[in-house]
């Protein structure tokens, strides 16, 4: 089986997504001409070309698509190719209307954009499956190719009836019989229950709440048919180029996949990937992001997309600072990525992305962006050594899509907790400690964690809870968010609100009632160690049995109900956090944990802004601070050389705004 490592070869890959067909030919030679020049190592073509390989059904225009691969490989760039089923042609949607989605209330959803097709549709799925055919037929031989990359961000939902056949056909294979699918949906209730399963549809638009259960179902369905779309492609590609990895992009953090299972189907993973310049925490996002790339792949992955500068679809759309560019792109290399690419090579003239940034800008080549362009591609040259390298951690976070899916259903006692926003806040309280952290599955084996953070997992199998249970008793550390292990796997409510096994290992007796709060709600609570804090979103009025309150509430009706408690459960602790802590109290509380669990950050005593992060025997600092900084360096025998200027530094070093250095050992440089 193919892995990234096939298209690397030793190094870190460089280059963007290129959209030839959008030019006359006479730009082509000059794109050969400044990817050299800019040290692009491979391009992404043809994600969005279907129109142009196929411009009636049947018909096929290859040979500008072999010029440009010939001209590519001449000019020593390799190729991403991409199959283009991300955007079906117009004359699919006008001669086969029944390959358009339709949204909730029945309405299509018109060709014009892109992404416009039902993933159900057997007529979408055969044009998609000959298309693919044919470019693997043609090119699987290129001495050019590298890697494939199937379709583009895959996030299209479908309500029409053949998915409702598909959705019917999904749900007998998980069932097996209508009397465990009521049994799952609790269509006991609100008189829902199914005699047939023709009368079993998608949660269209309805009178008022949309049963959770089958609105669960219904996520996980989408996901699984997307994913269908991608490995029937990936199964022709493989079966012709067993030798080539193929990939998709995600989106960062996307609802809409599943992304423990669809990573699982991949011979690479790869993000796309774009943080706000405006964002005062967009380093912390990135890391985050990039961490949970990185767990999904088990190892090095690809940065798809990236901007190299504004974007075009926030309502103010800001450029990049001087050295952001390349701060965030070597972040990414820091935290796993074996290949930093951009959307897109050149700008566009025309289209809706026009305005989106390029490596090659309106600007043209003598722009400030092209030179960045070219500076940053000089440099992850010097970075080769880095390529192949483990980001090693000893924390984890658990996410789960199932969970997740769950928790954002209606009728829920608070539509201001979000998935998302916990998840940031958990994940930026232990980056800020310098504390690299995985990603995990619930199922996964947790035994090489120190620590584990969940920040909310309102969803837990019994496969879940008996790991969390295990992982505990033998002696690790669990930092456990509020509303967690709630329900079950059908969405069904644990008996005493929060499973028995869950209030076990954190000593709870209880948890009498949630205590949701408002809009610029704030409670306080104060402990002897974290001193007092405030909580927003969430309390409850808790009542343990085994465990020692960490923090109490303080004042209103919850006055004197922990906040936070500490348990020993088996050889190990556990801690439950039953409101969201301010930034620096949940910085506090989870760098007590990680310290009691034996964790220390990759380097100790660093400026505030400063990340330091190691990959393989490689120390990477980056300065996301708007001031120069001084870090010091742990002592050892000899001097340790920055990679990318080969510069040594024996006590400390200074880092100016957005600077980074990669120090190696001495030996690791023979």
């Amino acid at each position: 089986m193919p892995d990234l490592n096939d298209a690397t070869r030793g190094r870190v890959l460089y280059g963007g997504d290129y959209n030839p067909e959008q030019w006359p030919e006479s730009v082509w030679h000059d794109d050969i001409r400044l990817m050299r020049r800019a040290g692009v190592t491979t391009v992404t073509v043809g994600v969005f070309s279907w129109a142009r390989l196929e411009p009636r059904p049947g018909a096929r225009d290859f040979d500008w698509l072999d010029r440009v691969l010939d001209l590519l490989h001449e000019g020593g760039i390799e190729v991403c190719l991409a199959t283009p089923t991300a955007s079906p042609p117009p004359w699919m949607g006008s001669r086969h209307p029944e390959t358009l989605p339709r949204d909730e209330s029945g309405a299509v959803v018109w060709y014009g954009s892109r992404n416009q097709f039902c993933a159900s549709s057997p007529v979408y799925r055969e044009h998609a499956l000959r298309i693919t055919e044919d470019l693997a037929d043609r090119y699987g031989g290129h001495p050019a190719l590298r890697m494939w990359h199937v379709g583009n961000e895959y996030s299209t939902h479908c309500w029409c009836d053949e998915t409702a056949r598909h959705f019917r056909r999904w749900l007998r294979t998980r069932y097996g019989g209508l009397d465990a699918l009521n049994q799952a949906w609790g269509t006991a209730f609100w008189s829902q229950r199914y005699d047939s399963w023709e009368e079993v549809i998608p949660p269209r638009r309805a009178q008022y709440l949309i049963n959770p259960g089958q609105a669960l179902d219904f996520r996980r369905f989408t996901s699984d048919a997307l994913l269908e779309c991608f490995t029937a492609e990936r199964d022709a590609l493989a079966a012709r180029t067993p030798h080539i990895p193929v990939t998709t992009n995600f989106m960062p953090l996307f609802i809409g996949q599943d992304g423990w299972a669809w990573a699982a189907e991949e011979d690479v993973v790869s993000v796309d990937l774009y943080p706000d310049p405006k964002d005062p925490h967009a380093a912390a996002y990135g890391a985050m992001v990039q961490d949970l790339t990185r767990s999904q792949a088990g190892g090095p992955w690809v940065l798809m997309e990236q901007a190299a500068g504004p974007v075009n679809w926030r309502g103010v759309n800001h450029p990049k600072p001087q050295g952001l560019m390349r701060l965030w792109s070597l972040q990414a290399v820091a935290r796993g990525a074996d290949a930093v690419w951009f959307f897109q090579w050149r700008q566009s003239r025309q289209g809706s992305e026009k305005f989106h940034s390029g490596m090659v800008p309106h600007a043209g080549e003598h722009s400030r962006t092209f030179a960045r362009v070219c500076e940053l591609g000089a440099e992850l040259r010097e970075l080769a050594p880095v390529a192949g390298t483990d980001v090693p951690a000893r924390a984890a976070i658990l996410h789960d899509w199932h969970s997740w899916w769950a928790s954002v259903q209606d009728g829920r006692p608070s539509s201001l907790v979000s998935c998302e926003r916990l998840l940031r806040a958990w994940h930026q309280a232990l980056w800020e400690r310098n504390l690299t952290t995985d990603f995990a599955h619930p199922h996964a084996d947790l035994t090489d964690y120190a620590l584990v953070a969940v920040p909310q997992l309102y969803l837990l199998t019994d496969e879940a809870l008996d790991n969390l249970a295990a992982y505990v008793r033998g002696g690790s550390t669990l930092v456990c968010g509020f509303f967690t292990g709630v329900a079950d796997e059908d969405d069904r409510v644990r008996p005493g609100g929060v499973d028995r096994r869950l209030r076990g290992v954190l000593g709870i007796r209880t948890v009498h009632e949630w205590w949701p709060l408002d809009q610029g709600e704030a409670l306080t609570a104060e402990g002897t160690w974290l001193g007092a804090f405030h909580g927003t979103l969430w309390s409850e009025d808790l009542e343990p049995s085994t465990a020692e309150p960490v923090a109490r509430i303080k004042g209103g009706e919850l006055d004197g109900r922990p906040a936070v408690t500490r348990n020993a459960y088996g050889t190990g602790t556990a801690w439950y956090v039953s409101t969201l802590p301010e930034p620096a109290a949940l910085r506090a509380l989870l760098g007590r944990a990680a310290e009691e669990a034996g964790l220390a950050p990759a380097l100790p005593g660093l400026p505030e802004g400063v990340e330091a992060v190691r990959r393989g025997p490689y120390l990477f600092l980056l300065n996301h601070g708007s001031a120069p900084a001084v870090v010091p360096l742990p002592s050892a025998p000899s001097a340790r050389t920055d990679l990318l200027t080969g510069r040594t530094h024996h006590t400390s070093v200074r880092l100016d705004r957005f600077a980074v250095m990669v120090l190696a050992p001495p030996e690791s440089l023979g």
